[in-house]
This record gives structure tokens, sequence and C-alpha cells, in this order.
């Protein structure tokens, strides 16, 4: 209910002064801070990363500035959310990297979560000026709407995937889990055995490229959708911007938490597939 009004109270007081031009896939630059040769240039998604990230972590903060063996109110949201994300990341990944892993996986989930939602604020991508040409120059956008973040979530998820099985499965389990022979001598008889290795050569190969567009694929899942329900959500104001907006409103706060959830699970199941053995050692 609370999301309904408040979609409605953004789609009735604040129009899209660039409805219809479109969004750019592309993040504008708005200023450059002195620094090496021309500068560094931030883009309106940056802008947008730093100010959601900066009150999320002023949020948590305040919630659990006075822990209490009493929780209070904030508290006591925090553990309730802490367990949550643990209950559903450990089947994944096992009881050994519930711990390890779960700063990696209830970030990844909340803050890419916020980030989506951050797409139906009122002042997002509505609000600017305009440059020489005439063009709208909207000053705040949301982060996962631009590729360039999407990106790094992706290249930092692939970098601590790494980590994880180089650390807790070790090399020599993430080779034999390639390109191991997975049949079983026994049953298959030695010949047979022998002769499935260039097979499961061929299949380590394909897994390797798989994992190196894990990548490509994560990136461009969040940011399709993300920019995507933005352009929606433009375009459908263009057309009308008092009411007809509101469904779509509802449905992209469903896509922001389906595609948080998508994210952190694929991450999480990433780990899982090499690093959990704990159900297969309990059934030998």
């Amino acid at each position: 209910m609370r999301a309904l009004l408040f979609s409605v109270f953004a789609v009735l007081t604040f129009s899209n002064a660039h409805a219809a031009g479109g969004v750019s896939p592309y993040a504008y630059e708005l200023f450059r801070i002195p620094g090496i040769g021309e500068g560094i240039p931030v883009t309106n998604s940056m802008l947008m990363l730093w100010v959601i990230t900066l009150f999320v972590i002023v949020v948590v903060r305040l919630a659990v500035r006075k822990r209490a063996m009493v929780p209070g109110h904030g508290q006591a949201v925090m553990e309730m959310v802490v367990e949550s994300v643990e209950g559903l990341i450990e089947p994944i990944v096992g009881k050994k990297l519930v711990r390890p892993t779960f700063w990696l996986l209830a970030g990844y989930f909340f803050i890419i979560l916020v980030h989506n939602w951050s797409a139906l604020l009122p002042l997002v991508s509505t609000i600017g000026t305009y440059d020489d040409h005439g063009h709208f120059i909207y000053w705040f956008r949301p982060a996962n709407a631009d590729l360039n973040t999407t990106l790094a979530l992706a290249i930092i998820a692939q970098v601590a995937w790494f980590y994880y099985v180089i650390k807790y499965a070790g090399f020599k389990t993430l080779v034999l889990d390639l390109f191991g022979n997975k049949a079983d001598k026994k049953e298959v008889g030695k010949l047979m055995w022998i002769c499935l290795f260039p097979m499961f050569w061929v299949v380590g190969l394909i897994e390797v490229v798989s994992i190196a567009f894990r990548t490509v694929s994560l990136s461009f899942r969040l940011f399709g959708n993300v920019f995507g329900g933005e352009n929606l959500i433009v375009n459908m104001m263009g057309i009308f911007k008092w009411v007809l907006p509101v469904p779509f409103y509802i449905l992209e706060i469903l896509i922001g938490l389906i595609q948080a959830l998508v994210f952190t699970l694929l991450v999480a199941v990433y780990i899982g597939l090499i690093c959990n053995h704990e159900s297969e050692e309990g059934h030998h």
C-alpha cells in the first residue's frame, strides 16, 4: 500500500522533462574533480551511487549504534535481516562459507536492491539543466542503469569467486571439478572410463569459457532490466503522466527486488558449485 501511494505521489507531483527524447544509454558527465590530467569525470550515475550508498551506510549505522542484549527496533530489524540472508545462502554456499561470504552476498543484495528502487524516486531523472544544444542533462540517474556500475559489480563478483574457490577449495579441486573424470570406474568399466577423459576435457574447456562470460552475463542482465525499466517509466510519463505510469512503478518495484535476488543467488551458486561439497560428503 505504501509503495502504491508513493508511486501515485511521484507520478502526480513530478513531470519528466526529457520524456520525449527517451533515456540515453550513456551517463552524463556533470563535472570534473581536479586531479590527474584533465581531472576525474563525475557522471550523474556516479553521483547517485555515492548519495544512495552514503544514505544506506548512515541508516545502518544509526540502526545499530547502540547494541544491547534486549534489541531496540533498529537492532531487531538488522538482526532479522542478517538471519534471513544467512538462512538464504547457507544451503547454497555451505555452513563453512556462510560467514566468509556474508559481507559479499548481503552487500550485493541490499546495495543492488536500493539502487534498483532508487530509479523510482521523484527527483531521479527529472531535475537537471539544459546544455547549449537544448538537450536535458539530468543530475541523478540510477547507478545500475549505467553499464559501468553493473560491470564493476560483476568484476568484483568474479574476483571474489576466484578468491573463495582457491582459499576454501584449493586449486587442485578447481582443476578436478572442471576437467576431472566424473564417471565411476566400477560402473562404466576401466576402458570406457579412460575413453571418457577427452570428453570431460572438452566439457572443461566449455566451462572455462562459461566462467569467463559470467562477467558479461551478470552485468548485462542487471543493466538491461534497470535501463529498460527506466525507459518504460519515462515513455509512459511521456504519454500520460498522471495515472498511466502507476502500474509500471509497482512492476518496477517487483523487478528491482527480483534482479537483486537473482544477482546475489547467482554469485552464491557460482561459489557453492565448487566450494560446497558438504551434502555429497554426508551422502557418501
